[in-house]
């Protein structure tokens, strides 16, 4: 696959892919990998279509096909070197592991209905527009079906998270390692809060999962839940 040089993620976790082609035993939510909750928040997976929205390397996803018994993980992610890592990698998983080199706004789009549970783990979410994707999500959400996905909390090195809908400039490489950005969303708690209730999300919860290690590039996370309010809608029955 041909890489372009707008592909900011070409190099991320190649280093790790050369000495570690395992699939994960663990699912972990937290910015450290080491700590807090792992699976279990998303349910029981057992014969449901799954999404993994920026997926990488695909490293969660290949864990749920592995360890769980969802009927379908799709893996998605826009980046080309990240796809061609992910099927390096986890191909022989498939067809219940289907890796999809996508932006997650275009794959949800036209997928309406398809999904049961959509997860990131610092993923898109983290470097989408947060209410074009959300409302993508929740249009490709079933009856019932939820979004899961974590988050900064603050950035790192500590200075607190925005207070309204902004994105902040990282550092980032192009395939041939010159120097670029790309935008990231670090948000407060109660933005979130807002911008699911306005993409159509209800019972959001919270919960904040502190580091559990110490260093310049730590932070805690946000762990947050929400159920589509057309989900809640069909649950509830016609009205009248």
């Amino acid at each position: 696959m041909t890489t372009t040089p707008s592909d900011l993620w070409h190099h991320y976790g190649r280093t790790r892919a050369e000495r570690d082609r395992a699939v994960p035993d663990a699912f972990r939510w937290n910015w450290g990998q080491d700590g807090g909750p792992g699976p279990e928040v998303l349910g029981d997976l057992s014969g449901l279509v799954v999404g993994d929205l920026g997926s990488g390397a695909a490293r969660h996803a290949a864990h749920l096909v592995s360890h769980h018994e969802p009927a379908r993980v799709v893996a998605v992610d826009a980046s080309p070197g990240q796809h061609e890592l992910a099927v390096d990698l986890f191909g022989h998983l498939a067809p219940r592991l289907r890796i999809v080199p996508s932006d997650a706004v275009s794959h949800l789009r036209a997928a309406a209905g398809t999904y049961d549970v959509l997860y990131s783990v610092f993923g898109a979410l983290d470097f989408t527009d947060p209410p074009d994707l959300l409302s993508a999500a929740a249009s490709a959400l079933k009856p019932g079906g939820r979004l899961v996905f974590s988050t900064l909390a603050h950035y790192l090195g500590g200075a607190p998270a925005q207070p309204d809908v902004v994105a902040s400039a990282v550092p980032a490489k192009t395939p041939e390692g010159e120097a670029s950005t790309l935008r990231r969303w670090v948000l407060q708690e109660h933005v979130w809060m807002k911008v699911l209730d306005e993409a159509g999300f209800t019972d959001t919860s919270v919960d904040v999962l502190p580091s559990a290690s110490e260093g310049p590039r730590v932070a805690d996370t946000l762990l947050i839940r929400a159920v589509s309010v057309q989900g809640r809608r069909s649950d509830a029955g016609p009205a009248g």
